[in-house]
């Protein structure tokens, strides 16, 4: 299997990344992870225009990597607990992982994917965000593996 999450990110914060590298590591034993952050002149431009453009602009960005079995996070999401993101990895052999920029995504893009989840109805900061999505990508794994880590 093959996990791939995508993040729109301006900058990475090292102690941060510290966190994602072990649960990558940890991953590992799974599945194939990749982290890819894509930030480029377009967005970076577009967030000072406004929340729609901004959007479009992350919708471009993304589009080229719809391929596979694709999860947006968002606000309007469908939250789920650790057993149902669990099965998320059931059936599938690539599996996009998309986490939008500082104002979401487009609806345009959410219905291009196949599911929409949210991790919380809190609003994480968007690093914290994605250390939550790695620490529950390996959870998940972990509850298919019938690993004890999830207990």
């Amino acid at each position: 299997m093959k996990i791939n999450v995508y993040t729109i990110e301006k900058t990475k914060s090292k102690s941060v990344e510290h966190l994602i590298d072990e649960y990558q590591k940890m991953i590992k034993k799974h599945a194939q992870v990749a982290d890819t952050t894509l930030f480029n002149k377009e967005i970076a431009l577009s967030q000072t225009r406004g929340e729609k453009e901004s959007r479009k602009a992350y919708t471009k960005v993304y589009e080229p990597y719809l391929k596979g079995y694709n999860v947006a996070l968002d606000v309007r999401g469908k939250e789920m607990d650790s057993f149902e993101f669990s099965a998320l990895f059931e059936g599938h052999s690539n599996i996009n992982f998309f986490i939008g920029g500082a104002y979401g995504l487009e609806q345009d893009f959410l219905d291009k994917t196949q599911k929409v989840i949210s991790l919380s109805k809190l609003t994480y900061a968007h690093k914290i965000a994605k250390v939550v999505l790695f620490e529950q990508i390996y959870r998940g794994l972990c509850i298919k593996a019938n690993h004890p880590y999830h207990k």
